[in-house]
């Protein structure tokens, strides 16, 4: 049996990434095989797209930056992702289409023709189980990505970016955009705001309600 594919988004400091690995953790407690990757990443090539993307202080124009999400994409799919599906392993995804979508055509405005057609090569027809889409306001996110450290690319953006891409995900929450756009799957929003552990129950639930069968496999109650 296929493998089921769960994807993290949000905007910076939703807690994405810290809600994922709690995911992994209970995951692995039940005995869930499953793989945990992240984008731009995952593979030696994603990773040293990763680290131009995000630490370079190479200026970057918005189609190349696109076009490097897009191949570290690619690279990700075809060499692991889809293998590790096909062979009933789930994934626990870091990031996929949304960010494009939000950061490169709602942020950096870029056609979204184009980087759709470029993203249905990259994923060979691969559609997300379930994207939990963490929300939270702007002002809250951009906090709390400030108190991990030295801003990346991305956190450094001035405000009226990251206004347009919590904007563009506000979008993607909306039944009609999920039906417009199904190359993206079925997306829940999951309120980001307040203690790690309650945001986490939220996340379980919606995975419970949306995608059981991540859990059903593992013989997990909520």
């Amino acid at each position: 049996m296929r493998g089921q594919l769960v994807v993290f988004e949000g905007g910076e400091g939703a807690g994405k990434s810290t809600q994922l690995q709690r995911l992994s953790a209970r995951l692995g407690a039940a005995g869930v095989e499953h793989a945990v990757y992240r984008e731009p990443g995952g593979t030696p090539v994603g990773d040293r797209i990763r680290d131009i993307l995000l630490h370079s202080d190479m200026p970057l124009a918005p189609a190349a930056e696109a076009t490097l999400f897009v191949a570290s994409r690619a690279q990700l799919v075809h060499t692991v992702v889809k293998p590790a599906l096909a062979a009933g392993q789930h994934i626990l995804l870091d990031r996929f289409l949304l960010s494009t979508y939000a950061y490169q055509i709602h942020g950096r405005g870029l056609p979204a023709r184009e980087l759709r057609a470029a993203n249905e090569l990259a994923t060979a027809g691969l559609v997300p189980d379930l994207t939990i889409l963490l929300r939270l306001p702007v002002t809250e996110g951009l906090e709390r990505a400030g108190k991990r450290g030295a801003a990346d690319r991305f956190e450094r953006a001035d405000r009226d970016f990251h206004d347009r891409v919590a904007a563009a995900f506000d979008q993607f929450a909306e039944p009609a955009w999920q039906q417009a756009h199904p190359e993206c799957g079925k997306i829940v929003a999951v309120d980001a705001f307040g203690p790690l552990d309650v945001v986490e129950q939220r996340v379980y639930d919606a995975i419970a309600a949306h995608c059981p069968a991540l859990l059903a496999r593992a013989g997990t109650r909520a």
